[in-house]
């Protein structure tokens, strides 16, 4: 068994607590040593697991270790990538549900989580440390670019391209063929049916931007 780490001890890493778990109960594979969180104190037990420190505890590690980021903020999540990636100790498998429904015609890289329900169909190319939540759905030919999220029970048609650090809330759906552009946040139940511009939080049925994150994003 690998021990691994994960990294953020809230909702989302119990969440990803359970997949180990559950890929466990079919062959042991994860040591699941604990968690990783800057807020929590070490040795404070989380779902019976220890955190065992804080990010930059981590980034000095001088054991082999597996992490996985449970961070679905997808600008926190890169930041704190980053700075682990140069610890060359550390390794970012991608951790997928055994409930995952997926073709074999699926690219990517690695670092992703797809938790329970997921339902991933064919010539789809996913990036690094995205984060697929549970009971989504990702059509055909879809473009996933890297630190992307999907919150639970996203719909995603074919033919879709989403860049990198978008957010897509729980609940959405983005009709067929359409980009969205790097850090766009698309609220709880939009329904996405234009192309929408960088760095904007987006809402409503059909989608529209409210607000700029950039000073670039409301020039554009």
């Amino acid at each position: 068994m690998q021990d691994i780490v994960i990294v953020g001890a809230g909702g989302l890493g119990k969440d990803i607590q359970w997949v180990l778990e559950r890929i466990n109960s079919r062959g042991a594979v994860w040591n699941i040593a604990g968690y990783i969180d800057d807020a929590i104190a070490p040795g404070t037990l989380v779902d019976d697991r220890p955190v065992l420190g804080t990010v930059d505890w981590l980034a000095d590690c001088d054991r082999e270790t597996a992490v996985v980021c449970a961070v679905a903020n997808a600008k926190t999540r890169r930041r704190i990538i980053r700075k682990l990636e140069q610890n060359k100790r550390l390794t970012f498998p991608n951790i997928i549900d055994p409930s995952v429904v997926m073709s074999g015609r699926v690219a990517m890289g690695r670092g992703n989580v797809m938790l329970a329900g997921n339902i991933v169909s064919v010539d789809i190319r996913i990036g690094d440390f995205c984060i697929i939540n549970a009971a989504c759905t990702v059509g055909h030919d879809d473009i996933l670019h890297s630190y992307v999220t999907l919150y639970p029970g996203v719909n995603v048609s074919g033919c879709v391209e989403i860049c990198e650090e978008t957010e897509i809330g729980t609940g959405s759906h983005i009709i067929q063929g359409l980009r969205i552009n790097s850090g766009v946040i698309a609220g709880a139940g939009a329904v996405i049916i234009h192309e929408l511009p960088p760095e904007c939080t987006a809402v409503g049925n059909p989608a529209k931007p409210v607000k700029y994150h950039t000073e670039d994003a409301r020039k554009q």
